[in-house]
Protein backbone atom coordinates (compact mmCIF):
# COMPACT_ATOMS: atom_id res chain seq x y z
CA UNK A 1 0.00 0.00 0.00
CA UNK A 2 0.68 3.78 -0.85
CA UNK A 3 -0.70 6.78 0.47
CA UNK A 4 -2.01 9.06 -2.19
CA UNK A 5 -0.35 12.16 -2.89
CA UNK A 6 -3.74 14.04 -2.90
CA UNK A 7 -5.02 12.83 0.53
CA UNK A 8 -4.58 10.46 3.16
CA UNK A 9 -6.44 7.68 1.77
CA UNK A 10 -4.13 4.56 0.86
CA UNK A 11 -4.29 3.54 -2.73
CA UNK A 12 -3.55 -0.26 -3.30
CA UNK A 13 -1.01 -1.18 -5.83
CA UNK A 14 -2.47 -4.97 -5.81
CA UNK A 15 -4.42 -5.28 -9.00
CA UNK A 16 -7.93 -6.57 -8.08
CA UNK A 17 -8.44 -10.14 -8.65
CA UNK A 18 -10.96 -11.39 -10.88
CA UNK A 19 -13.64 -12.18 -8.09
CA UNK A 20 -13.30 -8.35 -7.42
CA UNK A 21 -14.01 -7.39 -10.98
CA UNK A 22 -17.00 -9.79 -11.35
CA UNK A 23 -18.88 -8.51 -8.50
CA UNK A 24 -18.10 -4.85 -9.74
CA UNK A 25 -19.85 -6.06 -13.25
CA UNK A 26 -22.68 -7.49 -11.38
CA UNK A 27 -23.44 -4.71 -9.47
CA UNK A 28 -23.37 -2.45 -12.39
CA UNK A 29 -25.55 -4.84 -14.50
CA UNK A 30 -27.90 -4.91 -11.31
CA UNK A 31 -28.66 -1.17 -11.82
CA UNK A 32 -27.88 -0.60 -15.73
CA UNK A 33 -31.75 -0.72 -16.59
CA UNK A 34 -32.85 1.51 -13.86
CA UNK A 35 -30.14 4.17 -14.98
CA UNK A 36 -31.44 3.93 -18.29
CA UNK A 37 -35.25 4.39 -17.66
CA UNK A 38 -34.10 7.74 -14.60
CA UNK A 39 -35.60 10.11 -16.12
CA UNK A 40 -33.51 12.91 -17.17
CA UNK A 41 -34.82 15.34 -15.28
CA UNK A 42 -33.83 13.44 -12.02
CA UNK A 43 -30.63 12.78 -13.83
CA UNK A 44 -30.08 16.10 -14.09
CA UNK A 45 -30.70 17.02 -10.53
CA UNK A 46 -28.17 14.38 -9.50
CA UNK A 47 -25.74 16.15 -11.65
CA UNK A 48 -26.46 19.60 -10.72
CA UNK A 49 -27.04 19.07 -6.71
CA UNK A 50 -25.26 16.42 -6.20
CA UNK A 51 -22.16 15.61 -8.76
CA UNK A 52 -21.48 19.56 -9.45
CA UNK A 53 -21.04 20.62 -5.83
CA UNK A 54 -18.07 17.24 -5.43
CA UNK A 55 -16.36 18.62 -8.33
CA UNK A 56 -15.86 21.79 -6.78
CA UNK A 57 -14.93 21.05 -3.49
CA UNK A 58 -12.08 18.03 -5.18
CA UNK A 59 -10.68 20.51 -7.89
CA UNK A 60 -7.68 21.59 -5.15
CA UNK A 61 -6.81 17.74 -4.55
CA UNK A 62 -7.02 17.06 -8.21
CA UNK A 63 -4.72 20.05 -9.31
CA UNK A 64 -2.04 19.52 -6.60
CA UNK A 65 -1.91 15.75 -7.34
CA UNK A 66 -1.24 16.20 -11.34
CA UNK A 67 1.56 18.86 -10.40
CA UNK A 68 3.33 16.75 -7.73
CA UNK A 69 3.52 14.17 -10.52
CA UNK A 70 4.21 16.56 -13.11
CA UNK A 71 6.80 18.14 -11.07
CA UNK A 72 4.72 21.68 -11.32
CA UNK A 73 4.82 23.94 -8.77
CA UNK A 74 1.10 24.30 -7.62
CA UNK A 75 1.95 27.63 -6.80
CA UNK A 76 3.03 28.65 -10.05
CA UNK A 77 0.63 30.33 -12.79
CA UNK A 78 1.30 27.03 -15.17
CA UNK A 79 -0.40 25.01 -12.83
CA UNK A 80 -3.44 27.09 -14.39
CA UNK A 81 -3.18 24.42 -17.43
CA UNK A 82 -3.78 21.50 -14.31
CA UNK A 83 -7.08 23.45 -13.55
CA UNK A 84 -7.90 24.11 -16.94
CA UNK A 85 -7.77 20.23 -17.99
CA UNK A 86 -8.92 18.98 -15.28
CA UNK A 87 -11.40 20.11 -12.41
CA UNK A 88 -12.65 22.98 -14.67
CA UNK A 89 -13.18 21.10 -18.26
CA UNK A 90 -15.20 18.53 -15.77
CA UNK A 91 -17.07 20.95 -13.92
CA UNK A 92 -18.19 22.53 -17.10
CA UNK A 93 -19.04 19.17 -18.78
CA UNK A 94 -21.22 18.37 -15.69
CA UNK A 95 -23.40 21.72 -16.04
CA UNK A 96 -23.67 21.55 -20.08
CA UNK A 97 -25.10 17.87 -19.75
CA UNK A 98 -27.29 18.75 -16.38
CA UNK A 99 -28.87 22.08 -18.56
CA UNK A 100 -29.34 19.42 -22.03
CA UNK A 101 -31.02 17.08 -19.69
CA UNK A 102 -33.70 19.69 -18.45
CA UNK A 103 -34.46 20.62 -21.79
CA UNK A 104 -34.87 16.88 -22.59
CA UNK A 105 -37.47 16.73 -19.89
CA UNK A 106 -39.10 20.00 -20.93
CA UNK A 107 -38.75 19.79 -25.11
CA UNK A 108 -37.19 16.60 -26.40
CA UNK A 109 -33.88 17.32 -27.28
CA UNK A 110 -30.83 19.63 -26.23
CA UNK A 111 -31.59 23.47 -26.69
CA UNK A 112 -29.42 24.57 -29.51
CA UNK A 113 -28.49 28.39 -30.20
CA UNK A 114 -31.11 31.00 -32.14
CA UNK A 115 -30.24 30.43 -35.88
CA UNK A 116 -27.60 27.73 -35.24
CA UNK A 117 -28.64 25.43 -37.72
CA UNK A 118 -28.19 26.24 -41.51
CA UNK A 119 -27.00 24.55 -44.77
CA UNK A 120 -24.15 25.43 -46.99
CA UNK A 121 -23.48 24.28 -50.51
CA UNK A 122 -25.44 20.94 -49.63
CA UNK A 123 -23.87 20.58 -46.06
CA UNK A 124 -25.82 20.91 -42.91
CA UNK A 125 -23.91 23.38 -40.47
CA UNK A 126 -25.18 23.36 -36.24
CA UNK A 127 -23.36 26.21 -34.55
CA UNK A 128 -22.72 24.85 -30.68
CA UNK A 129 -20.47 27.72 -29.49
CA UNK A 130 -21.25 30.12 -28.04
CA UNK A 131 -23.75 28.00 -26.54
CA UNK A 132 -24.70 29.28 -22.75
CA UNK A 133 -25.22 33.16 -21.79
CA UNK A 134 -21.51 33.52 -20.77
CA UNK A 135 -19.88 31.77 -23.56
CA UNK A 136 -19.53 35.54 -25.43
CA UNK A 137 -17.57 37.11 -22.75
CA UNK A 138 -15.67 34.33 -21.77
CA UNK A 139 -14.12 33.63 -25.35
CA UNK A 140 -15.42 37.01 -27.60
CA UNK A 141 -14.97 36.74 -31.03
CA UNK A 142 -14.71 32.66 -31.34
CA UNK A 143 -17.50 30.36 -32.59
CA UNK A 144 -17.32 26.70 -33.27
CA UNK A 145 -19.73 24.38 -36.10
CA UNK A 146 -19.98 21.16 -36.44
CA UNK A 147 -20.55 19.95 -40.18
CA UNK A 148 -22.52 17.11 -40.10
CA UNK A 149 -22.25 14.25 -42.17
CA UNK A 150 -23.14 15.08 -46.19
CA UNK A 151 -27.27 14.09 -47.04
CA UNK A 152 -27.98 15.15 -43.56
CA UNK A 153 -30.98 17.79 -43.99
CA UNK A 154 -31.53 20.92 -41.78
CA UNK A 155 -35.02 19.30 -41.17
CA UNK A 156 -33.08 16.06 -39.81
CA UNK A 157 -31.39 17.90 -37.31
CA UNK A 158 -33.85 17.57 -34.54
CA UNK A 159 -34.54 14.08 -35.22
CA UNK A 160 -30.97 12.78 -34.52
CA UNK A 161 -31.23 14.68 -31.08
CA UNK A 162 -30.16 12.55 -28.51
CA UNK A 163 -31.54 9.70 -29.96
CA UNK A 164 -31.40 7.29 -26.53
CA UNK A 165 -34.11 9.44 -24.85
CA UNK A 166 -36.01 8.71 -27.60
CA UNK A 167 -36.13 4.90 -26.54
CA UNK A 168 -39.44 4.16 -24.54
CA UNK A 169 -38.06 1.63 -22.66
CA UNK A 170 -34.52 1.10 -22.70
CA UNK A 171 -32.41 -1.70 -21.35
CA UNK A 172 -29.11 -0.18 -21.04
CA UNK A 173 -25.93 -1.83 -20.69
CA UNK A 174 -23.07 -1.42 -19.05
CA UNK A 175 -19.52 0.10 -20.76
CA UNK A 176 -15.69 -0.26 -20.07
CA UNK A 177 -14.10 3.35 -20.45
CA UNK A 178 -10.01 2.90 -20.29
CA UNK A 179 -9.26 5.82 -18.76
CA UNK A 180 -6.10 8.25 -20.87
CA UNK A 181 -2.91 8.50 -18.73
CA UNK A 182 -1.98 11.87 -19.47
CA UNK A 183 -5.57 14.63 -18.83
CA UNK A 184 -7.00 13.99 -15.64
CA UNK A 185 -10.42 14.86 -17.23
CA UNK A 186 -10.81 12.84 -19.73
CA UNK A 187 -11.56 9.25 -18.31
CA UNK A 188 -14.73 11.03 -16.22
CA UNK A 189 -15.54 13.04 -18.75
CA UNK A 190 -15.73 9.81 -21.21
CA UNK A 191 -17.57 8.20 -18.28
CA UNK A 192 -20.01 11.13 -18.17
CA UNK A 193 -20.69 11.16 -21.75
CA UNK A 194 -20.72 7.26 -21.68
CA UNK A 195 -23.46 7.10 -18.38
CA UNK A 196 -26.24 10.67 -19.86
CA UNK A 197 -25.48 10.64 -23.81
CA UNK A 198 -25.65 6.72 -24.45
CA UNK A 199 -27.28 5.68 -21.07
CA UNK A 200 -24.96 3.00 -19.97
CA UNK A 201 -23.25 2.24 -16.63
CA UNK A 202 -19.57 2.34 -16.39
CA UNK A 203 -16.69 0.87 -14.90
CA UNK A 204 -13.90 3.42 -15.75
CA UNK A 205 -10.71 1.57 -15.29
CA UNK A 206 -8.07 4.16 -14.37
CA UNK A 207 -4.57 4.26 -16.04
CA UNK A 208 -1.60 3.42 -14.21
CA UNK A 209 0.27 6.51 -15.42
CA UNK A 210 -2.43 8.47 -13.25
CA UNK A 211 -3.97 6.14 -10.85
CA UNK A 212 -2.98 8.41 -8.22
CA UNK A 213 -6.58 10.92 -8.81
CA UNK A 214 -8.18 7.33 -8.22
CA UNK A 215 -9.48 8.26 -4.76
CA UNK A 216 -10.46 12.25 -6.25
CA UNK A 217 -12.43 10.67 -8.81
CA UNK A 218 -14.11 8.46 -5.85
CA UNK A 219 -15.13 11.64 -4.03
CA UNK A 220 -15.75 13.54 -7.01
CA UNK A 221 -18.27 10.97 -8.71
CA UNK A 222 -19.47 9.61 -5.23
CA UNK A 223 -23.14 10.17 -6.49
CA UNK A 224 -22.92 7.82 -9.36
CA UNK A 225 -20.64 5.61 -7.11
CA UNK A 226 -22.71 5.22 -4.42
CA UNK A 227 -26.06 4.14 -6.64
CA UNK A 228 -24.12 1.57 -8.54
CA UNK A 229 -23.85 3.63 -11.70
CA UNK A 230 -20.17 3.95 -11.23
CA UNK A 231 -16.83 1.87 -10.24
CA UNK A 232 -13.86 2.27 -10.66
CA UNK A 233 -10.99 0.35 -10.89
CA UNK A 234 -7.30 0.19 -11.01
CA UNK A 235 -4.96 -1.87 -12.87
CA UNK A 236 -2.75 -2.78 -16.31
CA UNK A 237 -3.60 -4.54 -19.52
CA UNK A 238 -4.18 -8.07 -17.88
CA UNK A 239 -7.09 -6.06 -16.19
CA UNK A 240 -8.57 -4.13 -18.87
CA UNK A 241 -8.27 -7.17 -21.19
CA UNK A 242 -10.05 -9.01 -18.39
CA UNK A 243 -12.98 -6.20 -18.79
CA UNK A 244 -13.05 -6.14 -22.33
CA UNK A 245 -13.94 -9.57 -23.09
CA UNK A 246 -16.52 -10.30 -20.10
CA UNK A 247 -19.89 -11.15 -20.73
CA UNK A 248 -21.22 -8.39 -18.80
CA UNK A 249 -19.48 -5.34 -20.44
CA UNK A 250 -21.43 -4.42 -23.58
CA UNK A 251 -19.30 -1.78 -25.03
CA UNK A 252 -16.28 -0.66 -24.88
CA UNK A 253 -14.49 3.00 -24.85
CA UNK A 254 -10.74 3.53 -25.09
CA UNK A 255 -8.59 6.99 -25.10
CA UNK A 256 -4.59 5.53 -25.54
CA UNK A 257 -2.79 4.29 -28.38
CA UNK A 258 -3.49 2.45 -31.55
CA UNK A 259 -1.12 -0.14 -30.37
CA UNK A 260 -3.40 -1.08 -27.72
CA UNK A 261 -6.82 -0.56 -29.50
CA UNK A 262 -5.41 -2.60 -31.97
CA UNK A 263 -4.16 -5.81 -29.35
CA UNK A 264 -7.27 -5.45 -27.61
CA UNK A 265 -9.50 -5.45 -30.64
CA UNK A 266 -7.28 -8.17 -33.71
CA UNK A 267 -5.29 -9.68 -31.01
CA UNK A 268 -1.39 -10.63 -31.02
CA UNK A 269 0.74 -8.37 -33.16
CA UNK A 270 1.44 -10.24 -35.93
CA UNK A 271 0.59 -13.04 -37.98
CA UNK A 272 -2.64 -12.90 -35.81
CA UNK A 273 -3.39 -9.47 -36.48
CA UNK A 274 -2.92 -9.53 -40.09
CA UNK A 275 -5.14 -12.71 -40.71
CA UNK A 276 -8.21 -11.50 -38.17
CA UNK A 277 -7.68 -8.04 -39.98
CA UNK A 278 -8.07 -9.89 -43.69
CA UNK A 279 -10.80 -12.31 -42.64
CA UNK A 280 -12.66 -9.30 -40.47
CA UNK A 281 -12.78 -11.41 -37.49
CA UNK A 282 -11.73 -9.08 -34.40
CA UNK A 283 -11.22 -10.75 -31.16
CA UNK A 284 -13.61 -8.41 -29.42
CA UNK A 285 -16.96 -9.21 -30.58
CA UNK A 286 -18.60 -6.01 -29.32
CA UNK A 287 -18.62 -2.25 -30.25
CA UNK A 288 -15.27 -0.38 -29.23
CA UNK A 289 -15.15 3.80 -29.93
CA UNK A 290 -11.88 5.37 -29.21
CA UNK A 291 -9.98 8.13 -29.04
CA UNK A 292 -6.25 7.16 -30.13
CA UNK A 293 -4.31 10.75 -31.04
CA UNK A 294 -2.77 12.32 -34.14
CA UNK A 295 0.62 13.95 -36.07
CA UNK A 296 -1.28 17.27 -35.42
CA UNK A 297 -0.53 19.72 -38.08
CA UNK A 298 -0.29 23.43 -37.95
CA UNK A 299 -0.99 24.72 -41.40
CA UNK A 300 0.38 28.63 -41.93
CA UNK A 301 -1.52 30.06 -45.31
CA UNK A 302 1.45 32.24 -46.50
CA UNK A 303 1.18 36.46 -46.59
CA UNK A 304 3.11 39.28 -44.89
CA UNK A 305 2.08 38.93 -40.98
CA UNK A 306 2.83 42.00 -39.04
CA UNK A 307 5.54 41.70 -36.22
CA UNK A 308 2.64 41.17 -33.66
CA UNK A 309 0.73 38.99 -35.64
CA UNK A 310 3.51 36.82 -36.25
CA UNK A 311 4.40 36.99 -32.56
CA UNK A 312 1.21 35.94 -31.33
CA UNK A 313 0.62 33.20 -33.68
CA UNK A 314 3.72 31.79 -33.09
CA UNK A 315 3.13 31.71 -28.79
CA UNK A 316 0.02 29.83 -29.67
CA UNK A 317 1.70 27.13 -31.25
CA UNK A 318 4.66 27.21 -28.42
CA UNK A 319 1.76 26.88 -26.24
CA UNK A 320 0.44 23.51 -28.46
CA UNK A 321 3.61 22.40 -27.96
CA UNK A 322 4.43 22.38 -24.17
CA UNK A 323 1.23 22.12 -22.56
CA UNK A 324 1.21 19.55 -20.21
CA UNK A 325 4.95 19.32 -21.87
CA UNK A 326 3.73 18.25 -25.14
CA UNK A 327 2.18 15.11 -24.13
CA UNK A 328 -1.42 15.84 -25.57
CA UNK A 329 -3.25 14.08 -28.24
CA UNK A 330 -3.86 17.42 -30.00
CA UNK A 331 -0.29 18.72 -29.43
CA UNK A 332 1.45 20.82 -32.59
CA UNK A 333 3.57 18.09 -34.16
CA UNK A 334 3.98 18.97 -37.73
CA UNK A 335 4.02 23.05 -39.11
CA UNK A 336 3.03 22.75 -42.51
CA UNK A 337 4.55 25.87 -44.20
CA UNK A 338 4.71 26.96 -47.93
CA UNK A 339 6.96 26.36 -50.25
CA UNK A 340 9.42 30.13 -50.86
CA UNK A 341 7.43 31.70 -48.18
CA UNK A 342 9.34 34.68 -47.42
CA UNK A 343 8.75 34.61 -43.44
CA UNK A 344 9.38 30.98 -42.85
CA UNK A 345 13.12 31.65 -41.55
CA UNK A 346 11.70 34.57 -39.10
CA UNK A 347 8.76 32.32 -38.10
CA UNK A 348 10.94 29.34 -37.26
CA UNK A 349 13.46 31.63 -35.30
CA UNK A 350 10.40 33.31 -33.56
CA UNK A 351 8.99 30.00 -32.65
CA UNK A 352 12.21 28.91 -31.34
CA UNK A 353 12.62 32.20 -28.73
CA UNK A 354 9.36 31.48 -27.43
CA UNK A 355 10.30 27.67 -26.65
CA UNK A 356 13.41 29.22 -25.25
CA UNK A 357 10.80 31.01 -22.60
CA UNK A 358 9.60 28.09 -21.09
CA UNK A 359 11.37 25.63 -18.87
CA UNK A 360 11.65 22.02 -20.43
CA UNK A 361 9.18 19.95 -18.61
CA UNK A 362 9.28 16.48 -16.51
CA UNK A 363 9.13 13.57 -18.81
CA UNK A 364 6.63 11.83 -17.19
CA UNK A 365 4.89 9.83 -19.54
CA UNK A 366 6.78 6.19 -19.97
CA UNK A 367 8.89 5.96 -23.27
CA UNK A 368 9.73 9.09 -23.71
CA UNK A 369 12.89 9.48 -23.87
CA UNK A 370 12.98 6.51 -26.17
CA UNK A 371 10.48 8.03 -28.67
CA UNK A 372 12.36 11.42 -28.37
CA UNK A 373 15.72 9.58 -29.46
CA UNK A 374 14.62 7.35 -32.18
CA UNK A 375 12.94 10.18 -33.90
CA UNK A 376 15.63 12.29 -33.48
CA UNK A 377 18.17 9.83 -34.71
CA UNK A 378 18.84 10.63 -38.61
CA UNK A 379 17.77 14.00 -39.15
CA UNK A 380 20.37 16.78 -39.77
CA UNK A 381 18.53 20.44 -39.19
CA UNK A 382 17.33 19.50 -35.22
CA UNK A 383 17.30 22.48 -32.42
CA UNK A 384 17.57 21.75 -28.78
CA UNK A 385 15.53 24.19 -26.87
CA UNK A 386 16.46 24.99 -23.53
CA UNK A 387 18.80 23.05 -20.95
CA UNK A 388 17.43 19.87 -20.04
CA UNK A 389 18.29 18.64 -17.12
CA UNK A 390 17.72 14.71 -15.52
CA UNK A 391 13.87 13.67 -16.22
CA UNK A 392 13.62 16.15 -18.55
CA UNK A 393 13.82 16.73 -22.53
CA UNK A 394 14.21 19.46 -24.52
CA UNK A 395 11.64 21.18 -26.29
CA UNK A 396 13.14 19.75 -30.05
CA UNK A 397 12.50 21.46 -33.42
CA UNK A 398 13.16 19.42 -37.07
CA UNK A 399 13.01 21.52 -39.96
CA UNK A 400 13.13 20.66 -43.83
CA UNK A 401 11.56 17.32 -43.61
CA UNK A 402 11.07 15.65 -47.25
CA UNK A 403 6.99 15.77 -48.17
CA UNK A 404 8.01 13.36 -50.73
CA UNK A 405 9.79 10.61 -48.29
CA UNK A 406 6.90 8.38 -47.50
CA UNK A 407 9.03 6.81 -45.18
CA UNK A 408 9.83 9.47 -43.03
CA UNK A 409 8.83 8.35 -39.54
CA UNK A 410 7.81 11.91 -38.07
CA UNK A 411 4.68 11.53 -40.63
CA UNK A 412 3.63 8.16 -39.62
CA UNK A 413 4.11 8.30 -35.46
CA UNK A 414 3.17 10.70 -32.94
CA UNK A 415 6.03 11.42 -31.09
CA UNK A 416 4.15 12.14 -27.64
CA UNK A 417 6.69 14.25 -25.82
CA UNK A 418 8.66 17.67 -26.65
CA UNK A 419 9.00 17.46 -30.70
CA UNK A 420 7.63 19.82 -33.53
CA UNK A 421 8.80 18.83 -37.16
CA UNK A 422 8.15 21.12 -40.12
CA UNK A 423 7.60 20.75 -43.44
CA UNK A 424 6.95 22.74 -46.88
CA UNK A 425 4.54 22.08 -49.82
CA UNK A 426 2.51 23.82 -52.29
CA UNK A 427 4.03 27.31 -53.50
CA UNK A 428 3.58 30.89 -51.76
CA UNK A 429 -0.36 31.00 -53.66
CA UNK A 430 -2.48 30.73 -50.51
CA UNK A 431 -4.90 28.71 -52.71
CA UNK A 432 -2.43 26.35 -54.13
CA UNK A 433 -0.95 25.96 -50.84
CA UNK A 434 -4.05 25.18 -48.72
CA UNK A 435 -4.81 22.65 -51.86
CA UNK A 436 -1.22 20.95 -51.72
CA UNK A 437 -1.43 21.35 -47.73
CA UNK A 438 -5.07 19.79 -47.70
CA UNK A 439 -3.71 16.72 -49.45
CA UNK A 440 -0.43 16.53 -47.46
CA UNK A 441 -2.48 16.33 -44.39
CA UNK A 442 -5.01 13.55 -45.53
CA UNK A 443 -2.19 11.85 -47.47
CA UNK A 444 0.84 11.91 -45.85
CA UNK A 445 0.48 12.32 -42.31
CA UNK A 446 -0.80 9.74 -39.62
CA UNK A 447 -4.11 10.56 -37.32
CA UNK A 448 -7.51 11.74 -37.88
CA UNK A 449 -8.13 13.82 -35.21
CA UNK A 450 -7.23 17.56 -35.07
CA UNK A 451 -5.71 20.12 -37.11
CA UNK A 452 -5.19 23.54 -37.38
CA UNK A 453 -4.98 26.39 -40.11
CA UNK A 454 -3.69 30.11 -39.85
CA UNK A 455 -5.29 32.04 -42.01
CA UNK A 456 -5.36 36.06 -41.51
CA UNK A 457 -8.64 37.47 -42.11
CA UNK A 458 -7.85 39.55 -44.88
CA UNK A 459 -7.29 36.56 -46.93
CA UNK A 460 -10.83 35.15 -45.72
CA UNK A 461 -12.35 38.05 -47.39
CA UNK A 462 -10.84 37.23 -50.63
CA UNK A 463 -12.90 35.52 -52.86
CA UNK A 464 -10.25 33.04 -54.44
CA UNK A 465 -8.40 32.67 -51.05
CA UNK A 466 -11.33 32.26 -48.78
CA UNK A 467 -12.99 29.97 -51.18
CA UNK A 468 -9.53 27.61 -50.91
CA UNK A 469 -10.06 28.10 -47.22
CA UNK A 470 -13.47 26.66 -47.13
CA UNK A 471 -12.46 23.87 -49.39
CA UNK A 472 -9.78 22.98 -47.01
CA UNK A 473 -11.82 22.81 -43.73
CA UNK A 474 -14.41 20.65 -45.79
CA UNK A 475 -12.13 18.16 -46.76
CA UNK A 476 -9.52 17.87 -44.35
CA UNK A 477 -10.02 14.24 -42.93
CA UNK A 478 -9.82 15.50 -38.92
CA UNK A 479 -12.54 15.21 -36.07
CA UNK A 480 -11.52 18.86 -35.05
CA UNK A 481 -10.13 21.67 -37.17
CA UNK A 482 -9.61 24.91 -36.01
CA UNK A 483 -8.77 28.52 -37.69
CA UNK A 484 -6.18 30.54 -35.58
CA UNK A 485 -6.22 28.86 -32.47
CA UNK A 486 -5.82 25.31 -30.94
CA UNK A 487 -7.85 22.32 -31.43
CA UNK A 488 -7.83 21.52 -28.23
CA UNK A 489 -10.34 24.59 -27.60
CA UNK A 490 -13.22 22.31 -29.15
CA UNK A 491 -12.57 19.55 -26.45
CA UNK A 492 -12.80 22.61 -23.68
CA UNK A 493 -15.86 23.63 -24.97
CA UNK A 494 -17.32 20.85 -24.20
CA UNK A 495 -20.68 21.37 -26.35
CA UNK A 496 -18.91 20.74 -29.01
CA UNK A 497 -17.93 16.61 -29.91
CA UNK A 498 -14.25 15.53 -30.06
CA UNK A 499 -13.09 12.55 -31.68
CA UNK A 500 -11.90 11.03 -35.12
CA UNK A 501 -13.13 12.01 -38.69
CA UNK A 502 -15.23 9.28 -39.23
CA UNK A 503 -13.78 8.20 -42.71
CA UNK A 504 -11.63 5.62 -40.53
CA UNK A 505 -12.40 1.55 -40.27
CA UNK A 506 -12.16 -0.80 -37.16
CA UNK A 507 -9.14 -2.42 -39.37
CA UNK A 508 -7.42 1.18 -39.79
CA UNK A 509 -8.95 3.24 -36.83
CA UNK A 510 -6.47 5.67 -37.21
CA UNK A 511 -7.39 8.27 -34.48
CA UNK A 512 -10.50 6.56 -33.52
CA UNK A 513 -14.21 5.61 -33.90
CA UNK A 514 -17.27 7.83 -32.49
CA UNK A 515 -17.26 11.23 -30.39
CA UNK A 516 -17.55 12.29 -27.13
CA UNK A 517 -18.48 15.29 -25.65
CA UNK A 518 -21.13 16.46 -27.58
CA UNK A 519 -23.38 17.78 -24.90
CA UNK A 520 -26.01 18.91 -27.44
CA UNK A 521 -26.27 15.58 -28.23
CA UNK A 522 -26.44 16.12 -32.01
CA UNK A 523 -26.14 12.85 -34.68
CA UNK A 524 -24.26 11.50 -37.93
CA UNK A 525 -21.37 14.19 -37.19
CA UNK A 526 -18.45 14.88 -39.47
CA UNK A 527 -16.50 16.91 -37.59
CA UNK A 528 -16.32 20.69 -35.28
CA UNK A 529 -14.88 23.70 -37.06
CA UNK A 530 -13.22 26.22 -34.58
CA UNK A 531 -13.02 29.71 -35.64
CA UNK A 532 -11.64 32.83 -33.89
CA UNK A 533 -9.31 36.14 -34.93
CA UNK A 534 -5.58 36.11 -35.84
CA UNK A 535 -5.14 37.47 -32.43
CA UNK A 536 -6.84 38.37 -29.35
CA UNK A 537 -6.50 40.81 -26.71
CA UNK A 538 -6.24 39.90 -23.49
CA UNK A 539 -3.86 36.96 -24.63
CA UNK A 540 -6.00 33.57 -23.74
CA UNK A 541 -5.51 32.82 -20.48
CA UNK A 542 -4.19 29.11 -21.50
CA UNK A 543 -1.01 30.65 -23.20
CA UNK A 544 2.11 29.68 -21.67
CA UNK A 545 3.15 33.00 -20.82
CA UNK A 546 0.37 34.01 -19.13
CA UNK A 547 0.77 35.35 -15.35
CA UNK A 548 -2.43 34.56 -13.89
CA UNK A 549 -3.25 31.52 -15.41
CA UNK A 550 -3.84 29.30 -12.28
CA UNK A 551 -5.70 32.23 -10.54
CA UNK A 552 -8.02 32.93 -14.01
CA UNK A 553 -9.00 28.94 -14.05
CA UNK A 554 -9.83 28.70 -10.84
CA UNK A 555 -12.48 31.34 -10.89
CA UNK A 556 -13.34 29.73 -13.69
CA UNK A 557 -13.81 26.51 -12.63
CA UNK A 558 -15.98 28.48 -9.65
CA UNK A 559 -18.27 29.87 -12.28
CA UNK A 560 -18.58 26.63 -14.08
CA UNK A 561 -19.74 25.20 -10.66
CA UNK A 562 -22.03 28.31 -9.81
CA UNK A 563 -23.10 29.97 -12.57
CA UNK A 564 -23.95 33.42 -12.62
CA UNK A 565 -23.16 36.29 -14.26
CA UNK A 566 -21.91 38.09 -11.12
CA UNK A 567 -18.71 35.24 -11.55
CA UNK A 568 -17.95 36.75 -15.11
CA UNK A 569 -16.21 40.27 -13.99
CA UNK A 570 -13.91 38.12 -11.72
CA UNK A 571 -12.72 35.78 -14.39
CA UNK A 572 -12.12 38.55 -16.80
CA UNK A 573 -10.18 41.03 -14.16
CA UNK A 574 -7.94 37.63 -13.61
CA UNK A 575 -7.42 37.18 -17.61
CA UNK A 576 -6.58 40.81 -17.71
CA UNK A 577 -3.74 40.71 -15.04
CA UNK A 578 -2.22 38.15 -17.43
Amino acid sequence: MTVSVAEDRPISRVEPSPNDLDRALAELGDNARAFARLPPRDKARLLREEVLPRVEAAALRMVQASCLEKGIDPAAPIAGEEWLAGPCTIASNVSALADALDQIATRGAPRLPFRAVREDDGRTKVRVFPMRGADGALLSGFTCDVHLERGVRRADVRAEQATFYRQADPEGGVSLVLGAGNVASIGPMDTLHTLFNEGRVVVLKTSPVNAYLGPILEDMLAPLVSRGFVRIVHGGAEVGGYLASHRLVSHVHITGAQHTHDLIVWGKPGEEQDARRAANDPVLKKPITSELGNVSPVVVVPYLYAEDELWFQVRSIATQIVNNASFNCNAAKMLVLARGWAQRDLFLDKLQQALGEVRPRKAYYPGAPLRHASLVKGHERVRLVGEASPGTLPWTMITDLDAADAREPLFSTEPFCGIVSEVSVGSQDPAEFLAAATRFCNDTLWGTLSASIVCPSILEEDPVVGAALERAIDELRYGAVAVNHWPGLVYGTVTAPWGGHPSVTLADVKSGIGFVHNTVMLGRIEKAVLRGPLKTFPRPPFFYDHRNMAVTAERLLRYYARPGWGRIPAVAMAALRG
